[in-house]
């Protein structure tokens, strides 16, 4: 596996491309490099580690210096009495083993949604969809959780309802500091509620994430114009592991895991199936782009009020 992604990782060169017209000075060996990881997991943990693992090696000898894994890296239970059961706390055996890998390979790790027991478990009995940054370290040094729960119907995609197992978390969480730029905590569904991203952008977030595990009717429709309307609107690189293919009988998922630049271009993008895919972050260039297009200063609150409120 790893001797195949690396050939296509070099036929590819996702990793290199951006719009010609507002190129930086930047040489782009200089220029932090991200990598986003797309698995399918199942509701083997431990085989899904191991699977995470080795695309978080593989981004660590690449240069990586932040790897990005989607929403429920740990696993896709079957009903939520199992997504009940295998959840852990953060303190747990899971969270430890990734921890340790971050201080192993040397890298950030954006763990993109992880069925957390929380403080109030004894109480609701429900879990929190929490999105983990680790730093190279091992450190947690931000935690967010989901929300925007997903109760949804979707014809020829079943029924989702994540409140029946998850409660939704009470705020938002500042953008973080990272050696590719302040990232802004997302997961999945929040990516339809643009006041969301607007409000990470107005406290300083020059990346977004949204770790996802779409699926097969809402992925082609919506995925890659909902991402690109967010890097967009926000003039802020977009980068979005995600979820693919079959995870057992009663779920599977879109794919195409993604990074798009703060002009709405797709820098990199996942081929089918588990793999990764690099990007580098030119925080030179968005600044060029703002000072171009400076929509943030032509914003009208007088007349539409502030969507998305500052963070305090």
């Amino acid at each position: 596996m790893i001797f195949e992604l690396r050939k296509r990782l070099a036929e590819e060169n996702g990793f290199s491309l951006m719009p010609r017209a507002m190129a930086s000075s930047s040489s782009s060996w200089e220029l932090p490099l991200v990598a986003v990881c797309q698995v399918t997991s199942t509701p083997d943990k431990q085989q899904n580690f191991k699977t995470c693992a080795e695309l978080v090696r593989e981004a660590a000898r690449l240069g990586a210096c932040l790897a990005f894994l989607p929403e429920a890296f740990d696993f896709i239970a079957r009903d939520p009495a199992e997504t009940l059961r295998l959840s852990e706390p953060l303190g747990g055996n899971l969270l430890g083993e990734y921890t340790q890998l971050a201080r192993e390979c040397g890298l950030w790790l954006s763990l993109g949604g992880f069925h957390e027991r929380g403080q109030d478990w004894e109480q609701t009995q429900k879990i929190y969809n929490c999105h983990v940054l680790l730093n190279s370290k091992g450190s947690v040094v931000a935690t967010y959780r989901k929300t925007h729960l997903c109760d949804v119907e979707i014809p020829g995609q079943g029924p989702m309802r994540e409140s029946n197992s998850t409660m939704p978390g009470p705020s938002l969480e500042p953008p973080v500091d990272t050696p590719a730029g302040k990232i802004g905590l997302a997961v999945c569904y929040d990516i339809r509620f643009p006041e969301l991203s607007l409000a990470l952008a107005q406290a300083g977030a020059e990346i977004l994430t949204y770790p996802s595990a779409f699926g097969s009717v809402t992925g082609p429709a919506h995925w890659e114009v909902l991402l690109r309307a967010r890097a967009i609107e926000t003039q802020c690189y977009v980068v979005a592991a995600a979820q693919c293919g079959h995870h057992h009988e009663k779920r599977s998922s879109y794919g195409h895991s993604m990074v798009v630049d703060p002009w709405g271009t797709v820098v990199a993008r996942c081929s089918e199936g588990p793999g990764l895919c690099l990007a580098r972050i030119d925080l030179s260039y968005l600044r060029q782009l703002r000072q171009h297009l400076p929509v943030f200063q032509h914003r009208r609150p007088d007349l539409y009020g502030n969507l998305g409120h500052p963070l305090s």
